[in-house]
C-alpha cells in the first residue's frame, strides 16, 4: 500500500486500538501500530505494522517520526483507570500529557497535519444538563479527566499555531467485541460492568459488585451510556476522512446517546446467556453521577454517522460471544 496512506495509530494493540486499525484497514488505510505493550497486547496487531515504542522516549518517538512518513496520527495511547488516577496522578500527568507533548512536538516536526485524538466524557465531570452536549463546562472531578482536558486543549492550541486539523473525540462508555470476533475486550485488571457481570455469570466463584442502589433511577442504579466498540472505530475513521477533506477541526461526543441502568444490562446477560449474574450492592462510590448520557446529534451531522450496533442486546451478544471464545466455552 502507498506510503501516502499511512496512519500511525498510538495505543494500537489495546482493546479499541486494534478495532481502530482493523477499520482503518478496511477503508484503505494503511495502519502502523506504535504501543508500549504496557496494557496493550500484540496478539491484537493483525492490521499493519507494529513497533514498540514509550511515548515517553522523545528521543525516539522523534527517530521514529524521521524514518517513517504519515498522513495522519490517531492518538489512542493512554492510562484510562480513573481510581488509579486519584491515588497516582503523577503516572497519569506524565504518561498521558507529556507523551502527548512528544507525539505533537514529532508531528509539527515533520509536518504531519491531522491528528485524532481519543479523549472522555471524563472531561465533563458531573453533569450539567442530560443529554451531555459538546457545549457542556468541562470540569473534570480526577486526574484521568483532568489529563485528557489538557490534552484537548493543547491540540487545539498546537492547531491554532501550527496549522494542524484535529478531530477531538469524547468517549462514553466503550463495550461489545469486534463484530466477526477477531478482537475484543481484554484488560488486566479489568474494570468495566459488562465484561465482569459476564464473568459473573460462567465464574461461579467471581461475584460482580454494584455500586449503588439508591440513585433516582427505575431500578436505583445508576445509568451508563454505551457505545458498541465498531460503532466508535467507525467514526474515528469518518473524522480522519472529514478533517482530512475539509481541512477544518472537530470535537463531538461519541455515544449511543441514550443510556441502560447496571440492573438493565444485568437482565439482558441473564436473558442473553441464559444464566444468572450472581452480584451484591456496595456502597456508592464517589464522584459517580447517577445518570450519564450523550447527545450525539452534533456526531450524526457533522460525519453522516449513526450508531449501527450500539443497542443493548447487540453489545452483550458480541460481548458474551467474546468471553466464550477467550475461555474457551462451547
Amino acid at each position: 500500500m502507498k506510503s501516502n496512506l499511512n496512519v500511525l495509530v498510538t495505543g494500537g494493540a489495546g482493546y479499541i486500538g486494534s478495532q481502530v486499525c482493523k477499520n482503518l484497514f478496511l477503508n484503505g488505510f494503511n495502519p502502523v501500530v506504535v504501543d508500549n505493550l504496557v496494557y496493550g497486547h500484540i496478539e491484537n496487531v493483525k492490521w499493519g505494522n507494529f513497533f514498540k515504542i514509550d511515548l515517553k522516549d522523545r528521543k525516539k518517538v522523534f527517530d521514529f517520526f524521521s524514518k517513517n512518513k504519515f498522513i495522519a496520527v490517531i492518538h489512542l495511547a493512554a492510562y484510562a483507570y480513573v481510581g488509579e488516577s486519584v491515588e497516582k496522578p503523577q503516572k497519569y500527568y506524565e504518561n498521558n500529557v507529556l507523551t502527548s507533548l512528544n507525539l505533537l512536538d514529532a508531528m509539527i516536526e515533520n509536518k504531519i497535519k491531522n491528528i485524532v485524538f481519543s479523549s472522555s466524557c471524563a472531561t465533563y465531570g458531573l453533569p450539567t444538563q442530560l443529554p451531555i452536549t459538546e457545549q457542556q463546562i468541562q470540569l473534570p472531578i480526577n486526574p484521568y479527566g483532568n489529563s485528557k482536558l489538557f490534552v484537548e486543549r493543547i491540540i487545539q492550541d498546537y492547531a491554532n499555531a501550527y496549522d494542524m486539523n484535529f478531530g477531538i473525540l469524547r468517549y462514553f462508555n466503550v463495550a461489545g467485541a469486534d463484530i466477526d470476533q477477531e478482537i475484543g475486550e481484554l484488560h488486566i485488571p479489568e474494570t468495566h460492568l459488562i465484561p465482569l457481570a459476564i464473568q459473573a455469570a460462567y465464574d461461579k466463584n467471581f461475584t460482580l459488585k454494584v455500586f449503588g442502589n439508591d440513585y433516582n433511577t427505575t431500578d436505583g442504579s445508576a445509568i451508563r451510556d454505551y457505545i458498541h466498540v465498531y460503532d466508535l472505530a467507525d467514526a474515528h475513521i469518518l473524522t480522519l476522512k472529514k478533517i482530512i477533506s475539509s481541512r477544518k477541526s472537530l470535537t463531538l461526543n461519541l455515544g449511543a446517546g441514550k443510556g441502560y441502568s447496571v440492573i438493565e444490562v444485568i437482565n439482558q446477560i441473564e436473558k442473553y446467556t441464559k444464566m444468572k449474574v450472581k452480584y451484591e450492592f456496595a456502597d456508592r462510590r464517589a464522584g459517580d453521577p447517577q445518570k450519564l448520557f450523550s447527545s450525539i446529534k452534533m456526531a450524526e451531522e457533522k460525519l453522516n454517522w449513526s450508531p449501527k450496533y450500539s443497542n443493548i442486546e447487540k453489545i452483550v451478544e458480541t460481548a458474551v460471544l467474546w468471553y466464550r471464545k477467550v475461555n474457551s466455552i462451547l
